[in-house]
């Protein structure tokens, strides 16, 4: 699970495309195709599995958001880092 970073550490680490909202990091994904949105969001889930790190994700017409954030330690860590970096990659 790890502590939760500082706000300096998220700044530093948070990668392209990712914003902060509160204790959680967001991006939103954007597709020509619905069924492109249902297929990334699916990868995502299979990457997250793999991780045993879950976001929470919205999947509308055209586009995809991913949320991440660990409950346990109240706020974002490494751990939602290194998955949303995990999910850049996949896009």
């Amino acid at each position: 699970m790890g502590d939760a970073l500082s706000d300096a550490e998220i700044d530093r680490k948070l990668p392209d495309g990712w914003e902060r909202e509160g204790d959680e990091i967001v991006r939103h994904y954007t597709f020509d195709d619905y069924l492109d949105g249902i297929a990334f969001a699916s990868t995502v889930g299979e990457v997250a599995e793999e991780e045993f790190h879950h976001p929470v994700m919205r999947i509308d017409y055209e586009e995809v958001e991913v949320r991440f954030t660990t409950h346990e330690a109240g706020g974002i860590t490494d751990s939602d880092v290194r998955l949303a970096h995990l999910v850049n990659d996949e896009y």
